[in-house]
């Protein structure tokens, strides 16, 4: 993907986004007293799910990636996220929040679930890279995904199996879901994936250069903050 081509997608998916927007009217959440530069803490307003994080906890330096599971830029970025997670891990914290664009990615908000339900086991971070490593479920039907995310639960250590089904479908993750969708429409999100730092959404040169290149702008920026 070069430069053009995003720029091109970024701009579909803020049609996009309208539509979701509207359609999520009746379940939308007032999120005009929730600081998104700081990490979200469980609550009524999420599901009393907390955000997850990894890396070193407390950090001065927090980049936080909005992302969509079905998404071919985020899965063409995720060796990059993963690198930098990898080598920073004991510097910065790393957030990822939710942004399924369901009009073009019927399955997002599925797959969302899913890592949500094997975090409520403690294996949301083995679910995020089962999502983005193994792509099975992209193109899956709906009677069928199910069974693939079972399959990857079970693949990752997810004990309770039964459990992860129903947390899968349950009103919490849902509301988690809506909660994460909500403050990247605070944050003024219009496209996957999408990269602050400290609460500030990066220049596009650095998010390219995670999406389509090395990384190495991004790392120049952490390594900026860091200082």
């Amino acid at each position: 993907m070069n430069r053009n081509s995003w720029i091109i997608f970024g701009a579909a998916c803020v049609i996009f986004l309208g539509a979701l927007v509207v359609f999520s009217q009746k379940d939308k959440i007032d999120v005009s007293a929730v600081d998104t530069s700081k990490i979200q803490p469980a609550s009524e307003q999420n599901g009393n799910i907390a955000e997850h994080t990894r890396g070193k906890a407390g950090s001065k330096v927090v980049l936080t990636e909005y992302g969509d599971f079905q998404c071919p830029y985020c899965e063409q970025a995720y060796p990059n996220v993963k690198k930098i997670n990898e080598k920073y891990d004991d510097r910065i914290t790393f957030v990822f929040r939710n942004f399924p664009l369901t009009q073009i990615h019927p399955n997002a908000k599925a797959a969302a679930s899913a890592a949500e339900a094997a975090g409520l086991q403690g294996k949301y971070w083995e679910m995020n890279d089962k999502l983005y490593s193994v792509r099975t479920w992209v193109d899956a039907p709906t009677d069928k995904r199910t069974n693939i995310f079972i399959d990857y639960a079970k693949a990752i250590g997810v004990k309770d199996i039964d459990k992860f089904k129903a947390d899968m479908g349950d009103t919490f993750i849902a509301k988690k879901i809506r909660f994460d969708i909500a403050i990247a429409d605070k944050d003024g999100v219009s496209g996957t994936p999408a990269f602050f730092l400290n609460g500030k959404q990066v220049e596009d040169k650095v998010s390219g250069s995670v999406i389509n290149g090395d990384g190495s702008e991004m790392e120049k920026a952490l390594d900026e903050l860091l200082k």
